[in-house]
Parts: structure tokens; sequence; C-alpha cells
């Protein structure tokens, strides 16, 4: 059997009602892109509880591929993740409360761990559909990059299985005027192109994606 691809999200945090990674992963559950059958899990919006969920849904459905999803206020649009940080310094509480600050997420691991996944040539071909998108260097210091940086940790020895995490936008009823934001369906064609590129893409485009600040 074909291994699936795994698709998670987060459920809403900070006081929101609704965050598009969630509706984006359960839309896109059972679907099948390229003929590979995707996986959708929600996690918590929590410190340690979202990088246990992970690993054992990547146990349950051993994945050739697995894209992490979040919200980040303020995105353009698309923004596939480069690399995720030792590092939980949490300006608001999780779910449950918590609030690290200059906490490592894995002590004595390494300081940063880069996504394995195509994040030009995703933003290329994103571009290419007509989406904002840009390649990002911070997934910032909060349950995003928490979760990007234990599934890149978790992963790094199964080079066969590549993984990494992009940020989606707000939807139009989460966004302040003036704050950009994308429909839902536009977020789930988005990702379904993000994955069916991560699918096919093995070497990255060689184009820059640097940013000067």
């Amino acid at each position: 059997m074909t291994r699936p691809i795994l698709v998670t999200g987060f459920e809403p945090f900070g006081g929101e009602r609704i965050n598009p990674s969630a509706e984006v992963v359960r839309a896109l559950h059972g679907r099948t892109i390229d003929r590979m059958h995707v996986v959708g899990v929600v996690l918590p919006c929590l410190f340690g509880r979202s990088i246990d969920v992970l690993r054992a849904a990547i146990a349950r459905h051993a994945p050739q591929l697995v894209l992490a999803l979040g919200q980040a206020s303020g995105r353009s649009g698309f923004s596939p993740e480069r690399v995720a940080i030792n590092l939980d310094d949490a300006r608001i509480p999780d779910n449950a409360g918590a609030q690290p600050v200059d906490r490592p997420i894995v002590p004595r691991g390494a300081a940063a761990r880069f996504t394995t996944l195509p994040v030009k040539a995703m933003v290329a071909a994103l571009r290419a559909a007509g989406y904002p998108a840009e390649v990002s260097h911070s997934a910032g210091t909060f349950v995003c990059n928490h979760v990007f940086y234990g599934l890149q940790h978790a992963l790094r020895r199964r080079r066969a299985v590549r993984s990494g995490f992009m940020h989606l936008c707000c939807l139009p009823e989460q966004a302040a005027p003036g704050t950009p934001s994308l429909p839902l369906a536009s977020m789930i064609d988005g990702a379904s192109i993000a994955l069916a590129t991560a699918l096919a893409v093995r070497r990255d485009l060689q184009v820059s994606g640097g940013q000067l600040d």
C-alpha cells in the first residue's frame, strides 16, 4: 500500500473561534493528491502535547510526506517555512495557559532544523496559480515553531520522509480591516498545490528566496 501524506493543522488559539489550518486539514482529509491518500490531523495548540500527538500520527500512518500548517495573522498569503529554531518564547499563553520563556524545545538539540520540502518550488507554483506566497525564514517562537522543530527533529534520521511547515494567512471573517486574508476555498486549493509540488519536486529551485530584513 502506498504510504499517505500527513497534513496537520491547529485548533483555534488566542481567543479565536476558528483556525484556517484546521479547516484546511479537515477539508483535505480523505482526498487524494496525485493518487496519494491524504490523512489530516488537527493538533492541540499546546506546548509539548502538540508534538506528542504529531509523533503518534507519524507512527500510526507511516507517511511519505508531512506538511504541518498553522495560522499567522498579518501574513499576506502562503508562507512555506525554511527553518525552525530550538526555542520556545511565548508572547501569549497556549490553550492550557502555558507560557514558556527562553526554553529549548529539545534540550541539547540542534539550534535549528531545516525543512526538507522544496519551499521555493512551492512558492513558484502557488504564484503561478495566482496566489500570494513567499518563503519565510522565521516560524516565530510559539506553538507553530514548536511543532515545526519537533517534526524535523523526529524525522532527522528518516530521510525518506520529507517534511516541513507552511503558514496560512487569516480567513476574511477573522481579518481586521486592511489585513490580508484569503477565503477557505483558496486556502484548500493552495495547500493542495503546495502538496502536489512537494511530491513532484525533489530538488528545490536555485533561485533567490532571501530577504533584506
